[in-house]
């Protein structure tokens, strides 16, 4: 009896311990199992991180990749339209050229007429200044030489020919408008003289000596000099510092052949 009470105590004393030990392999299983799940959790939280940091990171790759090429079609627009730019300009070149090959084809026959009557103008130059009144006739006979010498070159073009010879004929116009005092060399009475030339437009050509002793004027009717007397100094002297610019402009009384061959 005393041994069955025993036993029983024994074995209601160990089914306490058992079920606590149950109780505690159960609590361990279980802080085992939650551990598992926050470790799968904390797994699947990073992995989110890093699956939306790639995210982000494709979307900002595509918004550059989207930028580049929104600014690659604006340089292809400017490239297109500059390509445009440039073909008209080529079409017009190409059109220039051909009109100046044209003309340049066009200014060979053309040439063949200038350049004979640029020799005929300079002939006639040359003959006009012959029979003009001889002033300054040494340096107008080696201008029409030059101007032969230059129709003779063939670095000179046929423009820069035409410029000058229509140059010289401007020149020999504007001598009729306007008064011109110079000094040079006159054979008087057989003898070389040094003098002051006054040229009143192509109507008058008048000589003085430098002491004022001795005055003549061209006579175109007879083509040759004519001394002048002494009534003449005043004005002649007058004359020649006018053209001067030595004095104001006042009227002078000097020969002046008249067409129909009087003087006055």
């Amino acid at each position: 009896m005393n041994q069955l009470a025993s036993r029983k105590i024994r074995a209601y004393s160990i089914a306490p311990l058992a079920a606590g030990l149950l109780l505690c392999a159960g609590t361990a299983a279980a802080d085992q199992r939650v551990n598992e799940m926050l470790a799968l959790q904390r797994n699947a939280t990073s992995a989110d991180r890093q699956a939306q940091a790639e995210i982000d990171g494709l979307a900002d790759e595509t918004q550059e990749a989207i930028s580049e090429y929104r600014v690659r079609l604006q340089e292809l627009d400017r490239i297109r339209r500059y390509n445009d730019n440039l073909q008209r300009t080529v079409d017009d070149q190409e059109r220039e050229k051909a009109s100046l090959t044209r003309q340049i084809d066009e200014f060979g026959g053309l040439e063949q007429g200038i350049v004979p009557l640029l020799m005929d103008m300079i002939n006639d130059l040359e003959r006009f200044i012959e029979l003009d009144v001889p002033f300054q006739i040494e340096q107008r006979r080696e201008f029409v030489t030059r101007l032969r010498d230059l129709m003779d070159r063939a670095d000179i073009s046929i423009a820069e020919k035409y410029r000058n010879v229509m140059g010289a004929y401007q020149t020999e116009a504007s001598i009729g408008r306007n008064m011109e005092a110079y000094t040079g060399e006159l054979e008087i009475n057989g003898v070389a003289r040094q003098v002051d030339f006054l040229r009143v437009g192509r109507v008058l050509l008048a000589y003085q000596t430098p002491d004022r002793e001795e005055m003549g004027y061209w006579d175109a009717r007879t083509g040759a000099w004519r001394e002048l007397g002494n009534r003449y100094r005043g004005p002649l002297t007058l004359g020649l510092r006018m053209a001067r610019r030595l004095a104001p402009p006042d009227i002078l009384t000097l020969p002046v052949a008249a067409p129909e061959g009087g003087r006055t």
